[in-house]
């Protein structure tokens, strides 16, 4: 039998590993290693000697090689933001993080982000609710550790510190509800050097001021050295090159501007902006769909109103709507994501709080509304049982009352987490699938337990085969004490 090559290998094997390189030089390695015969060991040692800066600014945006800063990752955490800039921040599809969880920390001595489009007299007006807030959250999340404590005894198998942290878990689940959206927190994150110069512009691009901010803090972050070494490693500025080129994506601006000044003219008033918690629509006519999800992120309509209204105009009217939509898009201006389509659409009514941690699944193509306070809120069923529903309605009107008083967009900064809005949430079944069948589990939080079943029993009124297929747990079924 004759010898088959395997092609040349290094004195380590086929596989070689690579030890931390700053960002864009290892994105320089890897781009040169693709175009070249030498081995990566080569490419490394080029790249010291070479200007990887130059060559950057000319494969990438000049000429618009965009895989190449794929290959380069930073890890970046940001530090005292609110939780509605972590939501934001982390709205990429090609993500990799984590922020910090209300439901195992108590945020009851922490102080607020305040809005810096508030005036001083704004800003107390602003600090007084969110005491009440938090002074409700302390005794809610007191009370209902309490309640569950008489409620369920520790099993005779489980030790004490962990019985404790299942009970204050549960107990913050609760409380949670109450805390604002203007509440601290931090996000850790890792992501390509591609995908955080979409960031940058997008952030900087946004109706917040303090997300905006933060965009400009990326930037020069990128630029200069890293605040956190790991002992050996390299002090060189993480993704200089992006931090001279990455601006604001002015085309988002526009598209908002002008999608929202369409709407105002062409729609009539929503009649009934409520509706079902889960709403299910399999779309068939693709471009009435398109037109929908556009308009849908600049009004407070519901999806299946727009997409019945898109779907009876004429070729002319749907055209005028794409039309504003692309108008003003430049050459490097990709599609906006609510030209993704997917076989299953979901409009969903939840809370903040259930989007918080739903919104974590990025093989979905999500597109929200404004946050807001006229679709209600959430209230846990577990107050009436611990006497709380007095507190915990008392601290909800306080803040219903005063977000009136408040200018947008900073008045959303004051939104409890309870506080219901609409989102959508385009898939196909694997991704359906996954989400009810993981997210109604035991372990998870009842408002998107209750989400994710609903989603599950949806599926199976419009097609009861592969609704079959999806093993979801129903709501009713609790197991307190499993994390």
């Amino acid at each position: 039998m004759s010898g088959t090559s395997t092609g040349p290998r290094s004195e380590h094997g086929r596989v070689l590993t690579i030890a931390p390189l700053p960002p864009e030089k290892l994105a320089y390695a890897l781009a040169r290693y693709s175009r070249s015969p030498d081995s990566i060991r080569d490419s490394i040692e080029w790249v010291r000697t070479h200007d990887s800066a130059k060559f950057l600014e000319s494969f990438y945006f000049q000429y618009g090689h965009a895989s190449i800063p794929d290959l380069g990752h930073v890890t970046v955490c940001f530090e005292g933001v609110s939780e509605l800039a972590a939501t934001e921040i982390e709205d990429e599809q090609l993500w990799d993080g984590q922020a910090r969880s209300s439901r195992f920390q108590d945020f009851s001595k922490t102080r607020v982000i305040v809005p810096p489009e508030l005036s001083a007299d704004e800003t107390a007006i602003y600090e007084t609710a969110v005491a009440r807030l938090l002074d409700a959250y302390r005794t809610v999340q007191r009370g209902v550790a309490e309640y569950f404590a008489g409620q369920l005894p520790k099993p005779p198998d489980m030790r004490e510190d962990a019985y404790r942290r299942n009970l204050d878990a549960r107990a913050f689940d609760v409380a949670r509800y109450l805390l604002p959206f203007g509440v601290p927190t931090g996000v850790g994150q890792v992501t390509s050097i591609r995908t955080l110069e979409k960031q940058v512009g997008r952030l900087k691009a946004s109706e917040f001021q303090e997300l905006r901010d933060i965009g400009v803090e990326l930037s020069r972050a990128c630029a200069a050295s890293p605040a956190c070494i790991w002992d050996g490693n390299t002090a060189e500025p993480v993704a200089p090159t992006l931090a001279r080129h990455a601006e604001a994506d002015e085309y988002a601006v526009r598209l908002r501007a002008d999608l929202s000044e369409w709407a105002a003219h062409h729609l009539p008033k929503s009649e009934n902006i409520s509706g079902p918690a889960v709403d299910l629509i399999e779309p068939s006519d693709h471009v009435a769909d398109i037109c929908a999800t556009l308009l849908y992120a600049v009004t407070d309509c519901p999806y299946r109103e727009l997409y019945k209204a898109a779907c009876a105009w004429p070729a002319a009217r749907r055209q005028e709507v794409l039309q504003v939509a692309l108008g003003k898009r430049g050459r490097r201006d990709e599609l906006p994501r609510q030209f993704r389509s997917a076989p299953y659409v979901f409009d969903l009514i939840m809370d903040i709080g259930a989007y918080r941690d739903l919104h974590r699944h990025r093989r979905c193509q999500q597109t929200r509304q404004h946050y807001t306070n006229q679709l209600g809120y959430e209230s846990p069923d577990v107050l009436a049982k611990c006497g709380l529903e007095q507190v915990y309605s008392a601290a909800l009107q306080t803040a219903d009352e005063t977000i009136r008083r408040l200018p947008q967009p900073a008045a959303q900064y004051l939104l409890p987490l309870a506080a219901r809005s609409r989102f959508l949430f385009k898939m196909d079944f694997a991704e359906l699938e996954y989400v009810s069948r993981l997210r109604s589990g035991v372990k998870g939080h009842f408002s998107y337990r209750r989400v994710a079943w609903e989603m599950k029993q949806a599926l199976a009124a419009l097609d009861p085969v592969l609704g079959g297929l999806v093993q979801a747990t129903p709501p009713w079924i609790e197991d307190p004490l499993k994390r």
